[in-house]
Order: C-alpha cells, then structure tokens, then sequence
C-alpha cells in the first residue's frame, strides 16, 4: 500500500526527469564556463591540497573551517572502553532528548540505536559513513521519525568520527536540520588486526563477548590497489530488573521505602483512586457493580491468592482487599538490559588507474539479533487501532469474568476484570535486523578539476517476533463464554488448572515486517578558481539523486484493534529527491575566510526548496580566530506522518480535570496527580507542510600555545513547522480522550484518562539555543605526556511553541512527548586526561548530567510531574556524576593488552519517577543503573 503522494505518474516522472537533468547539465556548463573564465583570468590557479573535511566538498589546505567541527580520534574511543560506535556517540555532550538507546527494548524502534544532537531527535541528526548516506533503520522511532541505526557499523574499522555541531542542509541534504554524524572507516589499511575482548559487571553478569578481525593488503600508491575487511561478531547477556536487588529503586519497583505511595508507576496491583481503578496483580480482582448510582461507585474487591503469588513481603488477604495486591513484576519479568548477538562485516578496495585516478567499492553487511523480556500483559485498558480507540475497562468492550466463570466471587454479575497475566509468562520481543550497503565509485582528475561520483544501494530487512501478548477477542471468550472453544480461562491461584491448548488460544505468538532501502548516484566536481591572497578560491558542484524507501506491516492483529496493550504501527511510501548544489570557500586575506553554499532539493511529492549556508573565519592573530555561521535546513514529512497508517503509543500525563492546579478534585485522591501512563493514539495528517529551520552560530578558536586549544561556540537552532504529535495535554484539555467510567460524584466526563486522540501537526515552532566548550591541554611531564580534554555542553533555551503558547524545556523534564521521557539537563560535561609513558598509557573520564527541576516545562504555570506518598512534589531529578578509567599496555610492538571499568566508583542513578524508559531511572543515567562494568581485551598486531 503506497502513500498517494508518493505513487509515479508520467507527468511527475518527466518532471523530476527534467530537474534532474536540468540540474546535472547546469552544473556542468556551469564548471565549463567557469574553467574556460578562469584560464583567461590565470593561466593556472594553485591546486589544492586533498583534506577531506566534515562539512565542505572542497579540499583544503587546513582542517579548521568556520563551522564547528568536532573531531573524534580512535584513541578518544578506545580510553571509554565503550565496546560499540552507538554507546560512545551516545556519551556525546551535544546528543540530546529524542536518543535512542539500546536499552529501550519495548519501544516503537527497539533493538536499534540512534544519536539526537541538540535534542532535536534521531529524524533531524544525518548519520554518514565515509561522507554518504546509509538505509534507515526498519522500525520509526515513536512509530514516525526515521533514523540511522549505529550499530550496524563495527567499532574496530572506525578511523574517526566528524560531528558537525551546525546545519550542514546545503552540503549533505536539506533534512540535516541538527547537524551531522560522519564515520569515517580505514581507507588505505595494511597488515592485520586480531582483537578480543570480555566485559562483565560488577555483579558478575551481562557478560559480553566480542572478537574482531580487520586485515588489508596492498599499497594504493605503489601496487596500485589496495584492499581491507573488518569482522566483527559478538555476543552480549541480558541482565534482569531482578539482578539488581541490592541497587535499591534499580532492582524493584516498589518505591515506599524511599517515600512514595502506591502509585508508582512500576509497582503493580495497588487500588488507586479509592478502589475505582488500579487492582493489576497477580491474583486479579473485580468490581463490584451492584447498587452502583451517583453517590455509589463501583469498588475493586480482590480475588483470592495474594499471599502466594505476591513477592513483596507483608501481603495478607485482609491487605489485598484494602489495597490491592502490591506486587514487583518487573523485578520478576523485566530486562534491564537486551539480549544481543551480533555480526558485522566492511570490507573496501582501491584501483589506482591513470594519474591520481581511484576506482573504490565498499560493501557493508550485518546482522543483529535482539531479545527483550518485559512484564506481562493485563487483560483490559486502554489502546487505539485505525478504527478508533478500544476501551477494555469498561463499557460494552470491558473484559469481564462471565457470570459463571468459576473464579468470579460475584455469582451472577458480569464482572469486570483487573488481572496480569503472569501464568502466560513475560511479553517477549525478538527483533532480527539485517543491514546492507554496496558502494562503487571513482574519482580522479580531469584536467585542473577533482571529481568524485559514485553509486549507492542499502537496505535493511527487519522481522519483529513477539510472545506473551493477549488477544482480545480470545481473552474475553475464554474468561467469559463457559463453552469457548478455547477453553475456560482460570486465573490467580487457580491457573494451574489451565492446559498449554487454552494458552495458545488466547496468546498467539504475533510479528511484523519492517524494510527500508536507499539507491543514490552523486556526482561532485571541485578545483581551485584563481588564487587569492588568503590562498586559492575553491569551487564544487554536484547533483544528487536518490531515492528512499520505508514500509512496516502491522503488528499480527493490531490492525484490528485485537492485542490487549500494544500500539498499532504501520506505514508504506517511497521518495525521490533530486538535488544539485555548489559551494565557494574564498580565503579573500590572510586572515579573513568566506565561505557560501547553496543547494536544492527536488521532492518528487512536490515539496522543493533551496538551502543556503554561509560562513566567515576571521584570524587577527595566528593564535585566534573568529568564525561564524549561518544554515537554513528543509525535511518533508516521511510516510509516517502524513501517508498511511498511523499509530498507538503510551506516555505519561496528567489530568487537569480529576486533578486540577496539582490539587485533587472533589471525590479524587492524590493518586489521580502526577504524570500517569495513558494511551496515545495519533493519526497521519495529508495537510502538513515541510518543516523548516534557520541555524546560526558564532565562536572562537584560540591556540595560544602548540599544547593548548580552546574553542567556545554560541548557536540557535530555529525549527518552525515543526512535524510532531500534537500536544497531549492540549488534546486533553480539548476533550479529545477516551475515559474510565470511575466517575468523580458520578459527574460525567471525569473518569480518567485511558487514551488520548490526536494527529501529526506542525507545530509552530522549536528553538534551542546553546553554548559549547571544547578545551584541550597536552603537558610533557619528565619521561611521560599527561593529555587532558574538557567538553561542555550548555543549554541556554530549548523553546517550543504551539498555539502562541511556549514553553521552555532546558532544565527540566520535559519534553514526555519525546522519546524515553529522559528530559532536557541544561549542561553535560566530560573531562577526560590520559597519561603515556613508554609502552604505558592510563586514562581517566568523568561523565557530569546535570540535576533537572520534575517539571513538564519552565516557569510558574510548569506542573511537578510525580508526588510523595504524603503528597509533597517530587521537585528535582538530581544530578549523576561517574568516573570511567582504562589503561594499555604494549607488551611488544605487535602484542598490546588493555582493560577498563566503567563507572569505577559504582554510582546508583538517581531515583526517576517519571521516565518511562527505565524502571525508575532515567535513560540518561544508564551506567548508574549497570552499576561496576569490567572489560580486558588484547590487540595482536600482525604486520
């Protein structure tokens, strides 16, 4: 099913044809004027050096252009002892709310992992490898925002990595809206490289195994080719909720002990709102619906068993019926960490041909298995299809225990149900993801100019399998037709009684497909004009064409509405872009640098525009400079958000009307404020726009020593038409929600919330506004060399508005609409020293996440989002501190041995109640949650 939009017809096709063609010929009579100009102007310009840097298509002579660049060398990497390109990137002080970490096993894109510089989101952030694209990962994160998967890159064919901390929109494409992420992989490699290594925590578990080959032959400038593969294959453990017991909140999800009450929103089976909602546990429970009338709601009564399947200590049947039967199920089901096995392979080779000429190949593949174990599943609630939301609570499509159902304590009522279905096991995800890349390119020289134009396929193959889920319509035959032909479900401390045929009726194992590809041809030119007293006036042009790919079936049966709990996520499109673009760098003085781009970009669905970006280095002195930046950046909405399909989500939020101002309404309790888990239900939306964003920035470089380097840079980044879910609190504020029957004084409309109904919109504006520190200091110390770096990250805004309503997000912890729910800290800081001496070298890092306030945003009308049990606001998630150390030894010059231990001093992260992308932690904060991590490696070098 394609998106409409995005079907071929003959007059769009010629359309796109002839800008395609328009756009290749301009830019070669373009180079042709220009050549034929030129030689009469100067018989021969100064030929420029070949330097490959992040953020130009024009070689140069230096590496410090006016755009901030960060350069990440391999030794940077190797000290964190951080074993994967995504966990490393993820570390970055610039990445942000909208990350995606491996940990997130049960969102929308688990098994994946993705970068969000500035916060902005994985969608917004341009991943390359080697200066090109590569095919998206299979799973939308959020079900809508398109990413790069990083793991699918191995670590030990990693030469350095590029952020470009800018919008770099007229170099790459317009939709590098945050900036962009370049891998650059070995290039002319010889020899051979055997590493291993084994990781394992403190606790003596998620033991990770890895090995690594990386071997290449041949010299490019006197063999005339060369040639190098990279395999990398491990395996990582998972590691249960449980195994961390002795971490206090970590290990359980009963927080009381710390203060809270019994709703937090990982401790199940409580009774909340005074018995009208709540009651998922393990032996189940019921309302009583007699004598129900405006003055007399309908109570939860429990059933029996609490004492014997409860784990928490203290749970008698008196308690249950009091209060629900409090149980721990993610400490007995739940991973704190996936599962992992893994194999990745790249491999490259380079024929010299003529004078300077290079045909290149690379080839990429890899594959990654993920298994996820989560809490089971209940049997009623909330959730949404394309038909609309369902509603199980309550209501004709309420699951209910049948009048004669055995179980039932109330003979002869239909009874609606509360129950988790522990005696079907955990709800297990299995994601396997297979990833490609092919490359044949070549480049050379044609006279005065470069060229370099290549071809690209790449392409991933996802298959999501899932177990433990319920469907619906099995669930309420089998609990509440006596002759289903699945059987009669029997629940709590009677489950026993239940045959593997009834389990297999009611929990059938369900999957979905998700694929994504990527084709592209490119084609680049660049030479030096003439030269200019500053150095030689560089020009490049080049076209691009490139055509993209997304689709995901359905979850099995979420199309219909039919598995209790899981959101629905489906989409289908196809887009081709046409680009061409040029760029000028003009070094007019010594010290004065300019430089201009300008791109456009061609969407075969009609959307188009041109991207300009400017920048100036100004040097007075040769130990200062300053430079400045100005981007403007374009994404179209991908198939996701305005195509078919749409999708159901979980959040958290709150409700203003059982709980306006934080203070409980007439007939509510305090268990009916804060942030509490709702459905989200969003829908695609035809009419939105493309988004669009003006980044600026402005910094200084000071080198006041060949040791010593400061860089300081100020930068905005404005995104208007911003493609987002809409507002969740707007939506409720509207009336757009389903809600519960538990009525407040039997006042109509004041059941709370179990899902949310709203659609993509563009909102009408972000704004970030930040500042960066990039310090580094080299002392040569008697025998050795002390080397110390700082890097300091700085949010000074991050705005978003909507409705002529803005709400300022730095420093607290919104925004939850965005991935994890991990907030937006004002600073993070990493400090990073290493000692060599000999065949020696120590080095140590401190990781800073500042503290953030609990609140959904900024200023006076900003809600704590969570309350102690005695109804003070939890005010501040604190700040996390942690100290990674590692060392290397080089036995001989081929044979090295090295070993590292993360989060050396075994930090606990601190208590989130809030996130719902860990159990009581923020994502943010993972390490702490890990606890001690251990791993001894070794290198043999093979020449």
């Amino acid at each position: 099913m394609k998106h409409p939009i995005q079907r071929l017809n003959s007059s769009r096709s010629t359309l796109a044809h002839s800008i395609s063609t328009v756009l290749a010929g301009g830019t070669l009579l373009l180079a042709g004027t220009l050549a034929s100009s030129t030689a009469l102007a100067q018989e021969q310009a100064t030929n420029l050096d070949r330097i490959t840097v992040t953020g130009s298509n024009i070689p140069r002579t230096n590496t410090e252009t006016p755009s901030p660049v960060q350069v990440i060398t391999r030794q940077e990497i190797d000290r964190t002892g951080k074993s994967t390109v995504a966990e490393y990137l993820q570390t970055l002080t610039a990445d942000g709310s909208g990350s995606i970490p491996k940990t997130f096993g049960n969102g929308f894109a688990g098994g994946g992992a993705g970068i969000s510089l500035r916060g902005l989101g994985a969608g917004s952030t341009l991943v390359l490898l080697n200066g090109r694209r590569m095919a998206t990962y299979g799973l939308a994160d959020d079900g809508q925002k398109v990413f790069t998967d990083l793991s699918t890159i191995p670590l030990d064919a990693v030469e350095r990595i590029d952020v470009l901390k800018d919008g770099a929109s007229a170099i790459y494409g317009s939709d590098a809206i945050a900036g962009v992420v370049n891998i650059i992989l070995r290039g002319d490699f010889q020899g051979a490289i055997l590493r291993g290594s084994y990781g394992t925590s403190g606790d003596g578990d998620g033991n990770a195994k890895k090995a690594t080959l990386t071997a290449g032959t041949g010299d490019l400038n006197t063999d005339g080719w060369n040639a190098f593969f990279s395999l990398d294959v491990g395996k990582t453990d998972a590691i249960k909720i449980s195994d961390r017991k002795n971490r206090k909140w970590i290990g359980t999800g009963d927080l009381r002990p710390w203060g809270y009450g019994n709703n937090a929103q990982f401790l199940g089976g409580a009774f909340l709102s005074g018995r009208t909602r709540g009651g998922v546990g393990p032996n189940g429970a019921v309302y009583d619906d007699r004598n129900v009338d405006e003055d007399n709601p309908a109570f939860l009564v429990a059933l029996p068993g609490c004492a014997g399947l409860t784990t928490i200590p203290g749970q008698t049947e008196a308690t249950a019926q009091a209060q629900g039967c409090l149980w721990d199920p993610n400490q007995l089901y739940r991973d704190l960490t996936p599962e992992e096995k893994y194999v990745n392979v790249f491999g490259r080779a380079s024929f010299a041909f003529g004078e300077g000429g290079e045909i290149y190949t690379e080839i990429g593949y890899s594959k990654k298995e993920t298994t996820f174990s989560n809490t089971p599943s209940g049997v009623s609630g909330g959730w949404g299809y394309p038909g609309g939301p369902v509603n199980a609570n309550s209501g004709d499509g309420a699951t209910v225990l049948g009048p004669d159902h055995p179980d039932n304590p109330i003979p002869g009522q239909a009874s609606r149900l509360r129950y988790s279905a522990w005696d079907v096991g955990p709800r297990v995800t299995n994601n396997t993801n297979e990833f490609n890349r092919f490359l044949v390119g070549v480049k050379g020289n044609w006279g005065d100019w470069s060229y370099d134009t290549a071809f690209l396929h790449s392409g991933t193959d996802l298959v999501n399998k899932r177990s433990g889920f319920l469907n619906y319509d099995a669930v309420r035959c089998a609990l509440g037709n006596p002759a289903c032909p699945g059987g009669v479900w029997r629940i709590g401390d009677n489950a026993g009684l239940n045959s593997q045929a009834l389990y297999d009726y009611i929990s059938p194992n369900i999957s979905a497909r998700a694929k994504s590809s990527l084709d592209m041809f490119d084609f680049t030119v660049s030479r030096s004009l003439m030269d200019l007293k500053g150095g030689p006036l560089g020009l490049a042009l080049g076209t691009e064409w490139r055509k993209t790919s997304n689709s995901l079936t359905p979850q099995t049966f979420t199309d219909q509405g039919d598995i209790i709990g899981l959101g629905y996520s489906a989409y289908d499109g196809t887009q081709n872009v046409y680009a061409g673009y040029a760029e000028l760098s003009a070094p007019v003085l010594e010290q004065l640098e300019l430089s201009a781009a300008l791109r456009y970009d061609k969407y075969e669905s009609g959307e188009g525009k041109a991207t300009p970006k400017l920048g100036v280095k100004w040097s007075p002195a040769d130990w200062v400079a300053l430079r400045a930046s100005y981007a403007e950046g374009f994404r179209a909405p991908n198939p996701a958000e305005n195509g078919d399909g749409g999708l159901a989500a979980f959040s958290n939020a709150a409700d203003p009307v059982r709980c306006p101002g934080g203070t409980p309404a007439p007939g509510a309790t305090g268990d009916d404020c804060g942030a509490l888990p709702v459905a989200i239900i969003t829908r695609p939306n035809k009419d939105l726009k493309p988004e669009e964003s003006k980044s600026y920035s402005f910094g200084v470089v000071l080198q006041p020593t060949s040791t010593t380097s400061l860089t300081v840079d100020a930068w905005q980044i404005k995104r208007t038409n911003e493609i987002a879910q809409g507002d969740t609190g707007e939506a409720i504020a509207a009336g757009n929600v389903l809600r519960d029957n538990n009525l407040l004084n039997g006042v109509p409309g004041t059941g709370s919330i179990l899902a949310v109904n709203t659609q993509y919109i563009n909102a009408a504006s972000t704004r970030v506004r930040g500042i960066d520190t990039d310090i580094r200091q080299t002392f040569d110390i008697g025998p050795g060399q002390l080397q110390m770096d700082l890097q300091w990250s700085h949010v000074l805004k991050f705005e978003r508005t909507d409705a002529d309503v803005t709400r300022d997000y730095a420093g607290t912890h919104g925004n939850c609409d965005v991935t994890n729910c991990i907030g937006t800290p004002k600073d993070r800081v990493n400090f990073g020293t290493t000692w060599k001496q000999g065949n020696w070298s120590v080095s140590g890092i401190v990781n800073y996440i500042s503290k953030m306030e609990n609140k959904d945003f900024r200023g006076p009308d900003g809600e704590y989002q969570f309350a102690y049990a005695d109804g003070t606001d939890v005010t501040k998630i604190a700040s996390f501190t942690t100290f990674d150390l590692s060392g290397r030894w080089n036995v001989t010059e081929a044979f090295e041995l090295n070993a590292s231990v993360q989060n050396a001093f075994d930090r606990i992260a601190p208590l989130d109640p809030t996130t719902y992308g860990g159990v009581n932690y923020n994502p943010l904060h993972f390490s702490g949650a890990i606890g001690r991590y251990f791993t001894v490696g070794a290198k043999y070098t093979f020449n």
